[in-house]
């Protein structure tokens, strides 16, 4: 049985994750559960699975939980309480599907308790890899991926080293834009935001959803894929796979490229994570290929969408600009949202803000912090 703390729990990853867990009652079990403002819904959660802890991040909302659940699970908030769980003497494995910078201290935490991680937050590679897999390193502790991408990758992968490696390959989408003859460079300027929210395959949220359709969302993987799997940013490629049935691709020095395939479900990489390093029987995913018909993948157009050259040059030089290619297009897409921004003003802005940064190399993590403060106030200015 292993014990899991999930952060997160009201989210799409979190709610997969339940599951998986209400899947697998002999393997699994949930004994912290950690929500953002949803407190109905971590209310039926926790009544459901009786975690021995759960944590809600707006501290007036505690005693709504407590009166709910009773006596027999502690109830705590903020980032006091993500902490509290993620270093509970009794989890195997922490789960971190907390959007933004909010679930680093947590992670951090976790692998210095000694735990394993299963991280499917973006922003906790892509602004301190260095820092979370140095220390991971250092307690012998695991960071699995949750990401369907970079899943594929680790399976792919199976142990073998960093040098017999010639390119890491994640597939992408494309997006809504992918076709150059019915939206040309020209038309990008004036794409409004039902447009770009109109994603071709997926029913995702807002930010990553606009983030599929400028490529950032592959830009952030590809970053996070140079930490987890210590492979320099120059061997971390793009390929565009509209059918997402090829999730991603290693190839390896000898010309062999192993891919990971299935019909897209996210319990699939989750359970994987969770039950590392074995594998469990599920019938949530079937894969019909005959169905599927035909595969096809292209090059990625960087000329209309330079986000993957933004993120392969702040993969490259590190320090603290991952963190600010991150922060700043976390605003830009707000800003697009609020219809303050054109659709390609959200790599401008971005680029521009890049530019100003000056980095600071090895940071510590207030310096990262730090980092991220500074390119959300730049870019609103």
């Amino acid at each position: 049985m292993k014990r899991v703390v999930l952060l997160g729990s009201t989210g799409s990853i979190g709610t997969s994750t339940l599951k998986v867990v209400e899947d697998l009652p002999d393997r699994l079990q949930l004994i912290g559960l950690a929500a953002g403002n949803n407190v109905d819904l971590l209310i039926t959660q926790a009544t459901r699975h009786r975690p021995m802890a759960v944590s809600i991040s707006d501290a007036a909302k505690v005693n709504q939980v407590k009166s709910a659940l009773g006596e027999g699970t502690r109830v705590s908030s903020g980032t006091d309480g993500l902490i509290a769980l993620a270093t509970l003497p009794e989890a195997d494995i922490v789960l971190i599907a907390i959007v933004g910078t909010a679930g680093l201290a947590p992670a951090l935490a976790a692998i210095r308790a000694g735990k394993d991680i299963a991280v499917a937050s973006k922003e906790i590679l892509v602004m301190a890899g260095e820092t979370v897999m140095h220390e991971a390193r250092k307690h012998g502790v695991r960071v699995l991926a949750v990401d369907s991408e970079h899943s594929a990758i680790f399976q792919c992968l199976d142990g073998k080293p960093p040098a017999s490696v010639r390119n890491l390959w994640l597939t992408a989408s494309g997006g809504p834009f992918r076709d150059a003859t019915r939206w040309p460079k020209t038309v990008l300027p004036d794409l409004t935001l039902e447009q770009a929210l109109k994603h071709p395959s997926w029913v995702m949220g807002r930010k990553i959803t606009i983030d599929s359709a400028t490529l950032f969302n592959k830009g952030l993987e590809m970053i996070e894929a140079r930490w987890l799997f210590d492979i320099e940013m120059a061997r971390v490629q793009v390929v565009v796979h509209p059918q997402s049935i090829v999730h991603s691709m290693v190839e390896f020095v000898d010309g062999a490229l192993l891919a990971q395939l299935s019909t897209p479900d996210m319990c699939l990489p989750i359970q994987y994570a969770l039950c590392y390093p074995d594998r469990q029987r599920s019938d949530r995913v079937q894969t019909h290929f005959a169905k599927i018909g035909t595969l096809t993948f292209e090059e990625p157009d960087t000329d209309r969408f330079p986000a993957l050259l933004l993120a392969r040059r702040a993969g490259e030089i590190g320090g603290t600009l991952p963190a600010v290619f991150n922060a700043a297009n976390e605003i830009a897409v707000e800003q697009f949202c609020q219809r303050q921004l054109s659709f390609t003003g959200i790599t401008e802005k971005v680029r521009r803000v890049m530019d100003e940064h000056q980095v600071t190399e090895r940071p510590t993590l207030e310096q990262i912090l730090a980092a991220d403060i500074w390119a959300r106030e730049s870019a609103a200015r």
